[in-house]
């Protein structure tokens, strides 16, 4: 196989053919042969060939010629796979030798050559460029869809990373395949699960009767969601969590700042300025803390998600809080017709957090959704959430709210794989959320 490339300035028409001397054979311009590879990475391509009779000019075969690296750079590695394939050896080139003059300007080389100092996110980009057949370019491309870590690539199908990051199909399986090697992905004993299931951090809710019904506060690497009529604290409880998320964890924190992503418009700062100061914390960093996203559309909504896992390291995410995950895509998908297409796209949308859980064992994920009534109940309550099975099977948690007396909410556990059913009383204040 020969990737075509675009030469400037050489009189040549792309795809016309010009008869090589050297191998003795016809060639099509446009073209790289791995006869003539070499030439290529001198910076001398077929312009050394006289356009009127088709010969060598050798008065022009030392003359330097820019080529345009982004026609050759789409898959590097099926392009040495070719090259390879071909059966000759006499010139061998590595990936690196091939792509090392590429530029980007989106691109930080920083990224790439690492300080001594080197902190959790170059360790985890260099981890991912020591996989064979990762060059600068392959690492540009991936470190832009937000794939700079072992575990990005390793918990993302295939479909996923092609899409987003443009590489090919084969590259995409060797990536994939290297990954879970480094990482050791497989079976493992409970006892291992155990071990690290002790080890979980946990953030406290403000009341430690909730925080005893989630059996001691909202655990990391899982999806959180509190489902309940208007008025009944799921929003009061998502910015309590943005600020207690930022305490020392002797206190109930993580230590960590927050990513709130609002598709209903009820996020207030002030309520933030409030709670903060009822724990005697600096406001202004509190409120720095919070990285707010305001989605406008369903769309927008899974963009931002998509957009999260490159600001998690970055800006230390401990939380991201979604509220509410399915506001919009009630709004947008009408009728029957659509209810399967919605259904899709939410489950991905769904899966798309759960991928952030797993690969950032030490990150929260809440998120709040609406509730519906069934017209065919006529006795008990007859609201259930919204969403359907597809949010029910997500989420790894549910916790049902009701209103109580005066400020007081009823929290209810729904479902969660290892906590009983039980109810906890808070209140909401001025302060935020307290015991009941």
């Amino acid at each position: 196989m020969a990737k075509a490339i675009e030469v400037e300035n050489n009189g040549f028409v792309e795809g016309d053919e010009y008869y090589c001397p050297e191998c003795k054979r016809n060639h099509t311009k446009g073209k790289i042969y791995k006869e003539h590879l070499k030439y290529i990475l001198n910076g001398s391509t077929e312009e050394g060939y006289d356009n009127v009779n088709n010969s060598p000019n050798k008065n022009l075969e030392d003359k330097d010629s820019e080529l345009d690296e982004n026609r050759y750079d789409d898959d590097e590695a099926e392009l040495l796979e070719a090259f390879e394939d071909s059966g000759d050896n006499s010139f061998d080139v590595s990936e690196e030798d091939v792509f090392e003059d590429s530029e980007d300007d989106s691109f930080n080389g920083s990224l790439v050559d690492a300080p001594n100092d080197m902190n959790e996110n170059d360790a985890c980009i260099q981890a991912v460029k020591k996989l064979p057949g990762v060059g600068e370019a392959t690492l540009n491309k991936l470190i832009k869809a937000g794939f700079d870590s072992l575990e990005a690539i390793a918990y993302t199908p295939p479909s996923i990373i092609i899409d987003e990051s443009g590489l090919g199909e084969k590259t995409t399986a060797k990536l994939i395949m290297a990954s879970m090697e480094q990482l050791n992905i497989g079976f493992k004993s409970a006892e291992d699960i155990w071990e690290h299931r002790k080890n979980i951090a946990r953030i406290t809710t403000g009341s430690p009767e909730l925080d005893e019904l989630l059996g001691g506060g909202l655990e990391t690497g899982s999806i959180i969601e509190f489902f309940g009529e208007f008025r009944t604290g799921k929003t009061q409880i998502m910015h309590q969590l943005c600020v207690n998320v930022q305490l020392p964890r002797e206190n109930g924190g993580l230590e960590g700042c927050a990513l709130y992503i609002d598709t209903e418009g009820t996020f207030r700062p002030e309520r933030i300025i409030q709670m903060a100061e009822s724990l005697d914390l600096d406001t202004k960093t509190v409120l720095k803390n919070i990285i707010f996203g305001r989605a406008y559309n369903s769309d927008h909504q899974v963009l931002l998600i998509k957009e999260a896992a490159n600001l998690i390291k970055k800006r230390n995410i401990k939380l991201i809080i979604v509220d509410s995950i399915i506001g919009h895509f009630r709004s947008e998908y009408i009728g029957r017709g659509t209810l399967a297409t919605r259904q899709q796209t939410i489950n991905q949308h769904i899966h798309d957090l759960l991928r952030l859980a797993d690969i950032h064992s030490d990150l929260a994920i809440v998120v709040t959704n609406q509730v519906q009534a069934k017209p065919d109940v006529f006795y008990g309550n007859p609201l259930v959430a919204a969403g359907g099975n597809i949010v029910a099977h997500g989420s790894t948690i549910r916790v049902y709210l009701r209103k109580g007396k005066g400020t007081q909410r009823v929290a209810k556990i729904v479902d969660a794989p290892n906590l009983p059913e039980g109810e906890a009383i808070f209140s909401i204040t001025e302060e935020g959320i307290k015991e009941g």
